[in-house]
């Protein structure tokens, strides 16, 4: 069984990608940056935008039938390594309990100049 959860932005048609996909107890939530429509949240603010993202990613996740608590990897994609703190504070806010397998890497641009952060997980249904 598959399932495709779009959020709604017409980029998913054109470039033909989904917000999450859950396969059976597997779900996958794509690359999430701070956009909101068309407006950019916490411009400037890489905490901001985190945690920002972790709530739209909750939202695909509850669209797919998990939780936070389903997360067993988070990679996160950020623009300038020295403010990994800023990212890291708002990881734990999240997933102190949680504590997932976690990935974070400097990269050297994102689709869009001002976006700091951009986020993806993994999340298994079920315990075994």
């Amino acid at each position: 069984m598959r399932k495709n959860i779009g959020s709604g932005s017409p980029w998913e048609d054109i470039v033909g990608y989904s917000r999450a996909v859950r396969v059976g107890n597997i779900i996958e939530v794509a690359g999430t940056t701070a956009m909101d429509g068309d407006l950019l949240v916490g411009r400037g603010d890489l905490y901001a935008q985190t945690v920002f993202i972790f709530k739209k990613i909750e939202k695909a996740l509850l669209e797919a039938g998990a939780g936070l608590e389903n997360v067993v990897r988070t990679r996160m994609y950020i623009t300038d390594i020295s403010k990994w703190e800023e990212a890291g504070k708002a990881h734990g806010e999240f997933f102190k309990k949680i504590k997932p397998v976690a990935t974070l890497v400097e990269v050297s641009n994102l689709i869009n100049a001002d976006l700091l952060i951009e986020i993806e997980v993994t999340a298994v249904l079920g315990n075994g």
